[in-house]
């Protein structure tokens, strides 16, 4: 095992997938004949506490991490960073990492769902990434980020198809990544306002995680989202969903629109959250016995727009891990 933050305790054992049909929805995926090569001890990650997201010069016209926590003590503990190689680091979160402060590295442009994306150029520059500010783990919206080359021209983020045969190699590349860079992937559900396949996305990530036997992260606004487009309720699903396994959530807000009579949500990282968004993540607060993080994706607005939202998020956080 090395230090805590990068590879954690695993104890090599046959693992099968025991995924029913849930209410409203959910498919059954049945039994899968699989071994995973470990089921890790996501206790053994640190505890981060509740953070807040930045990318390349969010800070300039949005919000300085360091500064709202300078102004506001103990309403944020750690700075989740969102980055692609062609952009890398920003002074923001050097400047927060020359602290000493947590960190997590948020990659924007590997495509989970094909394994011959985790080239070595790729590794060698995120560990390279992940040194200069010493993430405690690493994190991805699950799906396509690029299309054709891995270049900002081609960047534009797709969820993956809801299908066991993508499922199975979007396994494949975060065990890549780990063994690879050395440190924990946890795979996010992506937001998106159409989806192909018969799987519902909860299953879909219940199939990754019982192939990796690693942690998941769970977009709380991605799933209101896709729950919304899909006609269920917000919590459809989360019933057989390994909730034990989650190691960071996510909470952001969105806005509805209409485009020629079609309604959907756009994810804009807004300062208010949908009201799903709060449902799911109340739902799954007190059952996330691995939880390590929460992250308020609240980047680009305004340091008095999110106070209210970080209060909210702190005290529900507060409630459960303090065990009252």
């Amino acid at each position: 095992m090395l230090q805590a933050g990068r590879w954690f305790g695993a104890s090599r054992v046959a693992h099968r997938s025991t995924r029913k049909t849930t209410a409203n929805g959910s498919v059954a995926l049945g039994d899968s004949a699989y071994s995973c090569r470990f089921v890790k001890d996501l206790s053994l990650l640190p505890h981060l506490g509740v953070g807040i997201s930045a990318e390349f010069d969010s800070a300039r016209r949005g919000i300085d991490a360091l500064e709202l926590r300078e102004e506001h003590p103990g309403l944020i503990d750690f700075l989740e960073y969102g980055a692609d190689l062609a952009r890398g680091l920003d002074d923001h979160v050097l400047r927060w990492a020359a602290r000493g402060l947590p960190t997590t590295y948020h990659f924007l442009d590997l495509n989970l769902e094909e394994r011959v994306d985790v080239d070595d150029e790729w590794v060698a520059q995120v560990i390279e990434h992940v040194r200069q500010i010493d993430a405690a783990w690493l994190c991805g919206d699950g799906g396509l980020w690029h299309m054709g080359p891995r270049d900002r021209g081609h960047e534009t983020l797709m969820p993956p198809i809801l299908c066991p045969e993508s499922a199975a190699e979007m396994a494949e590349s975060i065990l890549a990544v780990e063994d690879g860079t050395g440190l924990t992937c946890l795979p996010e559900n992506p937001p998106a306002v159409i989806y192909l396949g018969d799987l519902h996305l909860l299953d879909y990530y219940a199939e990754v995680c019982a192939r990796t036997g690693g942690g998941l992260l769970l977009d709380c606004a991605h799933l209101a989202i896709f729950q919304r487009m899909r006609g269920h309720d917000a919590l459809t699903g989360l019933d057989g969903f390994p909730l034990d396994r989650v190691v960071e959530l996510h909470v952001a807000g969105g806005v509805l629109r209409n485009t020629d009579g079609f309604g959907w949500v756009d994810d804009t990282h807004a300062p208010e959250p949908l009201p799903e968004t709060w449902r799911i993540l109340e739902h799954v607060l007190p059952r996330t016995s691995n939880l390590k993080a929460i992250v308020y994706e609240c980047e680009r607005n305004q340091p008095g727009e999110v106070l209210e939202g970080f209060a909210r998020i702190r005290s529900a956080a507060d409630s459960v891990w303090s065990g009252s």
